[in-house]
């Protein structure tokens, strides 16, 4: 199932709840900073800050994945703590895996009414063994050409689902289950809900299964987010797409964490002389609830390490939620 529809019956959604709104392992080692940073430029100031925190933190890599000429790996960042508390988990991209990704496929015009995820290029990426978080596995996604509605997705993007549930859930959403439509109409309690999201079905009172996308799940958006200010009737908020954080729900949970990003945002982090702007760090709205216990992101970050030379796309912020606690 496409997006297009998932945005398209969202659209009036958006316009309400805006209303609303206005009221591998391998150590990170460095150096000790200097004792005084006040004379120092905020580059030099924020080098010295990644010298600090990687002196008390290690970070494990996972299996790499060929994709485009490099490669494509999960990491986790855990603290040199007792107890090895993550701090982040992400996705690290080789400098040469921007280069040389999969083309649009040739679509015949029956393909081309169809849109969705025809171009999609999918990678279902395995998680570091020391694994503490709730996470189980990454599913990465080249879009070549994006995805409809026109003017919204439709630039060359990449898709990063958390899952939080293991492969073999996230394989068995498909229409031909014969509960499809009751789990894909089983919404997680409103405490588990994210503030500003909302899903593409109910407000416009569309079959959940209708905009539910087959392998993934029911697609949350923020209703904040630029790119869908066009939509929602207020053009003058609009800005085309570079960023947005995507919550995904099925049976009754929420089943991933979704930064997507176009290529060309991710890419400009290596150009970048602003160090804020070279690692950068978006806050997201976070549920006052969690259904299990775990370590949870209150941020998600996009990042250039000229180090390593390879850009890393993460869930950070970790912080530990018990089971139905309040943020």
């Amino acid at each position: 199932m496409s997006r297009t529809r998932l945005i398209i019956v969202a659209s009036s959604a958006i316009a309400v709840a805006l209303a609303f709104a206005a009221c591998g392992e391998s150590n990170i080692t460095g150096t000790a900073p200097a004792a005084s940073t006040a004379s120092r430029t905020d580059a030099e100031r924020t080098e010295i800050a990644e010298v600090a925190i990687g002196m008390r933190t290690n970070r494990h890599y996972g299996k790499p994945v060929r994709v485009g000429n490099g490669s494509v790996r999960t990491y986790i960042v855990r603290d040199k703590d007792l107890w090895g508390t993550p701090i982040e988990i992400g996705v690290a991209m080789s400098e040469a895996s921007m280069e040389g990704l999969p083309a649009p496929m040739p679509m015949s015009p029956e393909e081309m009414k169809k849109g969705g995820h025809t171009n999609m290029n999918m990678y279902l990426l395995d998680l570091p063994s020391k694994n503490p978080t709730p996470y189980k596995f990454v599913q990465f996604d080249w879009n070549p050409t994006g995805h409809e509605p026109a003017g919204v997705y439709d630039l060359p993007h990449f898709d990063f689902h958390f899952y939080t549930v293991p492969v073999s859930v996230r394989n068995s959403i498909v229409p031909s289950d014969p509960q499809f439509a009751q789990k894909a109409a089983s919404y997680p309690a409103p405490e588990l809900r994210a503030p500003f999201y909302i899903d593409a079905a109910t407000p416009a009172g569309a079959p959940p299964a209708a905009v539910t996308v087959p392998q993934m799940g029911l697609h949350w958006l923020d209703v904040r987010s630029p790119e869908l200010q066009g939509m929602a009737g207020n053009p003058a908020g609009f800005k085309p797409f570079t960023k947005t954080f995507i919550y995904g729900s099925w049976d009754g949970q929420f089943i991933f964490d979704e930064p997507m990003i176009t290529r060309a945002y991710i890419m400009a982090k290596k150009t970048t002389t602003d160090p804020a702007v070279r690692d950068e760090v978006i806050p997201v709205s976070v549920p006052a609830k969690h259904a299990k216990a775990g370590f949870y992101p209150g941020a998600y970050r996009i990042t250039w390490d000229a180090q390593a030379k390879e850009y890393r796309i993460a869930l950070t912020q970790l912080v530990w939620r018990d089971a139905g606690t309040p943020q």
